[in-house]
């Protein structure tokens, strides 16, 4: 957020205008949040949210989701090579305990970020309105690195004789994504209406079982 050679307090007041502006984006979505107040939000007047963000609202949402999605993929890899280290893939008994472990590791991003995910939320009922660029600046900050790292690390299990995955390695960790969450987040609205912590735990582990059964390694 800003460039090298701003001052330090410019900084801070587009830092406290764009942390401002998550709230009010994740509360009234992009198309509802108006300028006037998303500057109120921030204590500034629409001029000094202007002089920092020229382009508006569009630029400000960009802003704040290539941000809010960086420290989401930051985590969600963090989390990805906790639960399967590169260096270590698990034993053959140990897999599905590892890829459970990972699910709810990812899981439990919605409730430390749920901010975020009030983005991601208004982001998808919102497509239409949203500009096409935020959008793609969204997949290339978060979706797109940590579903590579994924895909790497689907294929490290196939090296390792754990998976099968039918020569697709990406389709695969798309699977395993969709399978773990797809689910709960209907449900849940994005972490809006938790579920009880055993009904969770009881979907998560029946996606993780039903992608072991479409790509576990046949003995």
């Amino acid at each position: 957020m800003g460039r090298p050679n701003e001052s330090p307090r410019k900084l801070r007041t587009q830092m406290a205008i764009a942390s401002a502006a998550c709230t009010v984006f994740g509360r009234e979505g992009y198309a509802r949040a108006s300028v006037d107040a998303l500057a109120a939000a921030a204590d500034v007047s629409t001029r000094t949210l202007y002089n920092h963000f020229p382009g508006g609202k569009a630029q400000l949402f960009q802003t704040v989701v290539t941000w809010t999605s960086g420290e989401v993929r930051d985590a969600q890899l963090a989390r990805l090579h906790a639960a399967l280290p590169p260096e270590h893939p698990p034993r053959p008994d140990e897999l599905e305990r590892d890829l459970v472990s990972l699910a709810r590791a990812f899981h439990g991003l919605m409730t430390d970020y749920a901010n975020h995910f009030a983005l991601v939320r208004h982001i998808h009922a919102e497509a239409d309105h949203v500009p096409p660029e935020v959008l793609r600046a969204w997949h290339e900050a978060g979706p797109e690195p940590v579903g590579r790292a994924l895909t790497e690390a689907m294929a490290r299990l196939e090296d390792a004789g754990l998976l099968d995955l039918h020569g697709d390695a990406s389709l695969a960790a798309g699977h395993f994504t969709a399978l773990i969450s797809h689910r709960i987040i209907q449900t849940t609205h994005y972490g809006v209406l938790p579920l009880p912590e055993p009904e969770t735990d009881r979907l998560l582990r029946a996606g993780v079982s039903a992608f072991l059964r479409a790509y576990a390694a046949k003995t």
